[in-house]
């Protein structure tokens, strides 16, 4: 039943296929691709080759038109013929059941797309049960809604209707229809238990919040693959698992960080994503009420990624959805050491573009824009942590004496006391 998903460690190629359409320009297809490619890399595949089409909208029947469809199919019988197999096409965005249908009966590969992506990188990195609970009832609420596609042999053998209204119909009437309803069934059940047991995980975990103590919780959002897990490792001083690889976090690890006389919990959450389904997100419930609890976000951006002001709309939207906008926010520009821009010649009149900005002026209109809630740092290369630190700290502590305002820290310096 979960045919639609690599379950296999073997390396298999791949081929991507996205649209430019009114809302989406060629330059952003091309962005979203690459991380698409980056996706495929994350389950174990290997991107052997792009197709793109300028559409209005996504072709309700088969996403893209019959020629790229055609051409799409071509070039895997040309790469069989070379004995380069092609073990499977990934589409940039959602498909309905009836587009998966379709173009698998076109093609004759397997199709995934983004979402059954990356719920298979997400079952690939569930380790407690929590996170696996979690990741299990986000396939079932993926894959209710298409299963008629897995009862496809079934078809020939509904029949007519009425004595005699179809050729072979008697006795083979609606066996597919009657196997649907029994999974449908089936899965709702376990999609009803899955949800009692996330519904004990979320009261088990309430209780061990409470009995956390006075101390102020930060928690590191952000894009994922932003650094935030290595973030972590510095400021606690732990080793929670850190990979350049997307979704390498998927189980929230909370722990306690003391800097200076000022003992906090610092949490590493799940990266966001763009084009993740709203019914994905809710899955993650749990995990994401350690986001909605925090007193204080460190939210976490790659200054690096071309893309980088979206990643920004896309974790701000996500904050927002899931109930944890608002909140107080320091917003730390990662991977400094990484940024390149495009140095415009003396005689190029145009007007200058996000590319050709140096990190300097960067900085100055982001700090400009943020005042003091604003930083650049670089994990990797541990340039700017004791500036985060110290931001970090002052944040904590007017948080922490507004909300407790008669309990002492739990360790006081010298200093003070002299």
């Amino acid at each position: 039943m979960k045919e639609f998903v690599i379950s296999e460690a073997k390396v298999e190629t791949a081929i991507l296929v996205g649209l430019i359409t009114q809302t989406q320009d060629e330059r952003k297809t091309n962005e979203y691709l690459d991380e698409l490619a980056f996706l495929a890399e994350t389950a174990g595949a290997e991107v052997v080759k792009r197709f793109t089409q300028k559409l209005p909208t996504a072709n309700s029947v088969t996403y893209v038109g019959k020629g790229k469809l055609e051409e799409i199919r071509t070039y895997i019988r040309n790469e069989e013929e070379e004995e380069r197999e092609v073990g499977m096409v990934i589409f940039d965005d959602e498909l309905s059941a009836k587009q998966i249908r379709n173009i698998e009966a076109e093609l004759k590969v397997k199709i995934l797309d983004r979402t059954s992506l990356i719920l298979d990188i997400f079952a690939m990195r569930a380790q407690t049960a929590n996170a696996k609970t979690q990741v299990e009832l986000a396939q079932y609420k993926y894959m209710l809604p298409r299963l008629q596609r897995l009862w496809t042999h079934l078809e020939r053998q509904g029949g007519g209707s009425g004595a005699g209204g179809g050729k072979g119909s008697v006795g083979l009437r609606g066996p597919g229809e009657t196997q649907l309803e029994m999974d449908r069934r089936i899965i709702l059940n376990r999609m009803s238990l899955l949800k009692e047991r996330l519904a004990d995980i979320d009261k088990q975990k309430a209780t061990q919040r409470k009995n956390r103590g006075r101390m102020i919780r930060v928690a590191l959002v952000g894009y994922t693959n932003v650094g935030k897990s290595t973030i972590m490792n510095l400021l606690s001083k732990s080793e929670v698992f850190a990979e350049n690889k997307l979704f390498a976090t998927l189980d929230t690890t909370v722990r306690k960080v003391i800097i200076e006389n000022l003992p906090f919990l610092l949490s590493d959450t799940v990266g966001f994503i763009r084009k993740l389904p709203t019914d994905l997100v809710d899955s993650f419930k749990s995990t994401l009420d350690e986001v909605r609890e925090a007193d204080l976000l460190v939210h976490v951006v790659d200054i690096s990624h071309p893309g980088f002001e979206e990643q920004i709309e896309v974790v701000n939207k996500t904050l927002a959805e899931i109930g944890g906008g608002g909140k107080p926010m320091i917003l730390v520009f990662n991977k400094i050491d990484a940024y390149t821009y495009i140095e415009k010649a003396s005689d190029d009149l145009t007007p200058r573009t996000k590319e050709n900005l140096t990190l300097e002026e960067l900085m100055k209109t982001w700090m400009a824009k943020m005042e003091d809630n604003c930083l650049f740092i670089s994990a990797r290369e541990r340039i700017n942590m004791d500036e985060l630190k110290n931001v970090v700290y002052q944040r904590v502590k007017e948080l922490h004496v507004q909300k407790y305002p008669y309990n002492d820290f739990l360790y006081q310096t010298y200093e003070e006391e002299e």
